[in-house]
């Protein structure tokens, strides 16, 4: 495997790998989403080791405040370490430790696909936001409109069946712009909408790639033993040949939909 070793601590891989991969890019694209501004007071909910935390710290400056929530204290020993400039709580995005009206904006990115109960976050991520704030929600899009991982996807249908392939796939369960609209209608928010934006998965081999989702409790991750992952790795050298280039690095397109509101005043 190419330099990810399984014993580590997922929060670790994922901030090793992942990050600079899939999501440090999106941190201003949904900032920008929420109308992030200098000055501000901004909620990131489910930030993790905190790639959006640090782009909306960026954009408030010193004259703003910012909170990370994430419910998994292992992501947030790994953002702690990065600074003390921003308040890192650990908390359930169902029910926010804040008083009504905190925050001017709040901001989630890639972890709603995952929250036991959607509309209830929504509802709560209203009820913290100050009238006029704003809420912008990231989620993968389908998984079809990302080739690389489509193709990695129907190769775990291929070798181990559609179970495994749908482990991997449970990050793109949100991926319809109608079931976005749908699920802030059940939490009583008027004038949502939703947007897609294109954004680029990139690690330097296949076999990064593969080893990453190894990594990842949350899809692959204790799921395939040694000897399957060997064979996912040869298989995946084939599979996903076409989106490397001379020098081995393997990139392709990952669009994500993004759930935007306003607070009325």
């Amino acid at each position: 495997m190419d330099g990810v070793q399984t014993e580590r601590p997922p929060a670790e891989i994922y901030d090793e790998k992942f990050v600079p991969a899939l999501f440090a890019q999106w941190g201003p694209i949904v900032s920008r989403a929420a109308c992030v501004a200098p000055g501000q007071a901004v909620l990131d909910v489910a930030c993790g080791t905190g790639a959006l935390t640090l782009a909306a710290a960026a954009i408030v400056g010193q004259a703003g405040r910012v909170t990370g929530l994430d419910v998994n204290p292992d992501m947030l020993a790994v953002a702690r370490r990065k600074t003390r400039d921003i308040d890192w709580r650990e908390g359930r995005a169902e029910q926010l430790p804040f008083d009504d009206a905190s925050f001017d904006a709040v901001v989630s990115q890639f972890g709603f696909m995952f929250f036991e109960d959607r509309p209830r976050a929504l509802v709560e991520i209203m009820r913290v936001l100050k009238p006029g704030g704003r809420m912008a929600v990231a989620v993968c899009s389908a998984v079809e409109g990302s080739p690389g991982y489509a193709a990695f996807a129907n190769l775990l249908d291929r070798l181990f069946g559609e179970k495994i392939g749908n482990a991997f796939r449970a990050p793109f369960v949100l991926g319809d712009a109608g079931e976005l609209r749908r699920i802030a209608e059940a939490a009583g928010i008027e004038g949502a909408s939703v947007e897609e934006q294109n954004g680029t998965v990139r690690f330097r081999s296949i076999a990064e790639l593969v080893a990453t989702e190894r990594a990842c409790v949350w899809t692959l991750g204790g799921v395939l033993d040694d000897e399957q992952f060997d064979r996912l790795l040869r298989e995946s050298e084939r599979a996903l040949r076409p989106f490397a280039d001379g020098t081995g690095t393997v990139s392709f397109d990952m669009p994500a939909l993004i759930l935007m509101a306003r607070k009325p005043d």
